[in-house]
């Protein structure tokens, strides 16, 4: 619809709407073009509209067509004074009008028939049958004083019938279907064409408004709702059937009133809109000023009807041409049902009301500012929208969230709206520059798919090490090393560095840039000075073994055990012997590596052993001893050496033991350590009877070692060696205990032996029985065995004839006259197995038969 200059925006009540939080309903337009033509010079008195076109009546007689711009198609100078109604078939062929000198024409648009009559008092009223195109339905009615009905009978003859006189002039008329609806002074009557029957008279309410200054407002529904509006009332009327068992004289049909209510103005058109209704309302109030009524703007109300009351859910005022002068007769709400749309008819002005689409609703939530709501409804939206462009919305919404200085959110925004669009991006991060927010974009840059210019990410990140180190030190790493020009940035912070040497984080991250740009042996070096826990990963990861050979003492000293573990998980790429040499000056350091060597392999550092004889006993003397035990290749002169000068007496000890001087050893135990139980137990690994012989009379004279060794002595040598030597008299601790404990030891033995002896005459007992049942079992003899001595089978061909056969327990088989005859009183053996050996398995069993 063409909208006249100075949107209908205007024509809302500016004291009640424009600040209104509630989004309208309608949106309106003026009808222009031919229309504002028209109105310059006349003035509109009826409106018909259909679904492809519009017919608009004047006060001058005259009949336009127009299209939905308003524009003229067509004209009719139908009489010189006011038309009063237009009606149209649902084809929109034919056309019916009345005017106030009485005259009547029905014609068809695109044909060439036409009824005309003319009556000697106005004809207000006109309406032609819905379906006036089919031959049968040639009918039409017209109103003035009378309801008349004209049909067309044969012979294209035209009769009349009256309907309805005697209540006054009828000025509103309505045919849907077989239905007719009109209003009269007295009320409203519906008419049944189909069965000829008047089925119903809903009264009017308020008598004291004149109906032709108040006039009835009527509207279909649908074929069997109509809808009532006069004065400040409106009725909702359904048409129904009557059961057949109340029928009687009464009419098939009755009307039930379903809903009934009062409006706060005055009724001056209605139209449907789904289950709601919309009105057209006139509107009077009253001056502050003259305390006298005044023509206000006429009001378009969306109301949702209740049984007895009814909702509104929408209300505008709107300015039209003339408002200040116009009555409530001059007012007409025509609607197509097709599209929705509803027009306002004034004498001097045509507005068209129609439902608010989803592009008006953006439009509204823009105007309000609800920028996230616009773009969600426009992404919901967006095969419906036609003027809008999500993107539009976007990049409005972001400078909304610029202005307001919600800089977070707007970049955050900034990866949804803007998507993979680089240009916008770019164009984005610059005005974010302008207001010295780099800072809030960066986070949400695009790192891949897509990847803006080197420029941009650079931009940034001098905007970061200009004021944040640690910030700076996270988009290194964050971003690829690829998103920006790396020696630029590495130039950047050396320069940085310049000021500030001992910068940790800038170090850190300068580390980070020569790792990107594969300069490992630089990166090391930093990672080493800050004894970063990635400089094991870095190595690892770049094989970097070749820069770090002159490093090992400083890879030691940062974490000794991860180094170790990489030093001897890559000896291929740095060989022991280097390590060894580059940690001479260490010795702490060399240590814990050939100590870590020595755990993994016990001969490949064998050549350094003699060394860890004196690393292990100045660094790690616990693990001394477990050394000599595990070392083959250890020099055993020179550990010994080593242990006396420092006077390690458990590994002289094992020393002395393993180089054979066991006497020494036990001496140095007894001497040294005093410890009765450890010569016990030396002198038990040992199994030496001089051992034991040296103990006894190293002890002789010392009361606690002859406790331990009776305690111990019972189960290795005989105790009564001990006890004739021990001197009269002597006082000998726990005698009796140690005593007893001998005599449970000797026991014990005695128990031990009588228990295997039961034992292996029951296992014996066993074994013959099982030998026995054994060789009770048959043997099976077949046409497959073979005898062992003619090879021949071993049964005869004819099992009728006598045969003998010796099978021995060993299931060798042999014919009796291939064995030779045993001598008196000596037992046959089987000849093969007693080659052999012979045994208890070579017994003989003879077969005969």
């Amino acid at each position: 619809m063409a909208s006249e200059t100075g949107s209908l925006e205007e024509s809302t009540d500016e004291s009640e709407e424009e600040e209104s939080e509630e989004e309208p309903k309608l949106k309106y337009e003026r009808l222009s073009n031919g229309v504002t033509e028209i109105l310059q010079k006349d003035a509109a008195s009826c409106m018909t509209v259909h679904d492809k076109f519009l017919a608009l009546g004047t006060h001058y007689g005259k009949v336009y067509l127009l299209d939905v711009q308003g524009n003229i198609t067509q004209k009719f100078d139908v009489s010189p004074v006011k038309i009063n109604q237009i009606s149209l078939d649902e084809s929109g062929e034919h056309m019916g009008v009345c005017s106030e000198d009485g005259k009547v024409q029905v014609f068809g648009l695109y044909s060439g028939e036409e009824f005309h009559e003319t009556f000697d008092c106005p004809i207000k009223i006109i309406a032609v049958h819905p379906h006036f195109v089919r031959s049968s339905c040639k009918q039409f009615v017209t109103g003035g004083k009378k309801l008349l009905l004209f049909e067309r009978s044969w012979m294209n003859r035209w009769k009349s019938s009256v309907l309805h006189e005697g209540e006054g002039n009828i000025r509103s008329v309505k045919w849907r279907s077989h239905l007719i609806a009109w209003a009269n002074n007295m009320g409203v009557k519906i008419f049944d064409i189909t069965l000829k029957q008047r089925i119903t008279n809903v009264p009017r309410d308020d008598v004291s408004l004149r109906p032709d200054m108040y006039p009835c407002s009527l509207c279909w529904k649908d074929s069997v709702t109509l809808i009532i509006g006069w004065g400040t009332s409106i009725k909702i009327c359904s048409v129904k059937e009557r059961h057949a068992s109340e029928m009687r004289d009464l009419p098939s049909r009755y009307v039930e009133i379903v809903s009934q209510f009062e409006t706060e103005f005055y009724i001056s058109g209605l139209a449907p809109l789904c289950d709601q209704l919309v009105v057209l309302s006139y509107v009077k109030e009253l001056s502050d000023k003259t305390e006298r009524e005044y023509c206000a703007r006429p009001r378009l109300d969306i109301i949702q009807p209740l049984p007895e009351t009814c909702e509104e859910i929408s209300s505008d005022a709107l300015t039209v041409r003339g408002f200040q002068e116009n009555e409530c007769r001059d007012y007409h709400l025509e609607f197509s049902e097709g599209e929705s749309l509803f027009y306002i008819v004034s004498p001097r002005d045509v507005v068209v009301a129609k439902e608010r689409d989803q592009d008006d609703h953006i439009d509204w939530l823009l105007e309000k500012k609800k920028y996230e709501e616009a773009l969600m409804a426009a992404e919901i939206s967006q095969r419906n929208i036609k003027r809008h462009k999500i993107l539009d919305i976007g990049l409005a919404y972001i400078n909304h969230l610029m202005e307001r200085g919600d800089y977070d959110i707007a970049a955050r925004k900034c990866q949804k709206i803007l998507g993979k669009n680089t240009a916008l991006w770019e164009y984005e991060v610059y005005k974010f520059k302008e207001i010295g927010q780099l800072k809030a974009i960066s986070p949400y840059l695009p790192r891949r798919d897509p990847v803006l210019k080197p420029l941009i990410y650079e931009m940034i990140l001098h905007e970061f090490l200009e004021s944040d180190y640690e910030g700076f030190a996270t988009l290194i790493r964050e971003w690829p090393g690829d998103l920006y020009n790396n020696s630029v940035i590495v130039q950047a912070v050396r320069d940085h560095l310049k000021k500030d040497s001992q910068n940790k984080t800038l170090l850190k991250t300068l580390a980070e840039l020569y790792t990107y740009d594969k300069n490992y042996s630089n990166a090391l070096e930093i990672y080493l000075t800050l004894r970063h826990k990635d400089v094991f990963q870095l190595i690892h990861k770049h094989n970097l073994f070749s820069s770090i050979k002159d490093k090992i003492v400083l890879l030691m000293d940062f974490d000794s055990e991860k180094a170790v573990d990489m030093l001897l998980d890559n000896e291929d790429k740095i060989s022991i012997k280097k390590v060894v040499e580059e940690l001479e000056d260490r010795p702490e350091l060399q240590h814990v590596y050939l100590h870590k060597l020595f755990k993994r392999d016990h001969h490949k550092g064998q050549c350094y052993h003699e060394k860890q004889i004196s690393l292990y006993a100045e660094y790690d003397r616990p693990n001394l001893l477990p050394f000599l035990r595990d070392s083959t290749h250890c020099p055993l002169e020179k550990a010994l050496e080593i242990c006396q000068q420092r006077n390690f007496v458990e590994e002289t000890v094992y020393l002395l033991s393993r180089m054979g001087n066991s006497r020494s050893a036990l001496k140095m135990i007894m001497e040294e350590l005093h410890d009765v139980d450890k010569a016990i137990e030396f002198a038990k690994e040992q199994d030496d009877g001089e051992l034991w012989e040296d103990l006894i009379l190293y002890s002789i004279d010392k009361p606690p070692f002859i406790t331990g060794l009776l305690n111990n002595i019972g189960t290795h040598v005989d105790p009564i060696l001990l006890i004739h030597r021990i001197k009269e008299g002597m006082e000998i601790p726990n005698l009796r205990d140690s005593l007893v404990k001998i005599l449970q030891d000797y026991n014990l033995q005695i128990l031990l032996r009588e228990g295997c002896k039961k034992i292996l005459v029951a296992d014996s007992l066993s074994l013959l029985k099982k030998m026995h049942r054994t060789q009770m079992k048959g043997v099976l003899v077949d046409e497959e065995n073979i005898c062992e001595s003619c090879l021949s089978p071993i049964l005869p061909s004819d099992a009728a004839k006598p045969f003998s056969v010796v099978v021995f327990h060993c299931r060798h088989m042999f014919h009796k006259e291939c064995l030779p005859v045993p001598g008196v009183n000596s037992a046959q053996y089987c000849n093969i197995c007693s080659a052999k050996n012979r045994g208890p398995g070579s017994a003989i069993l003879e077969m005969k038969k």
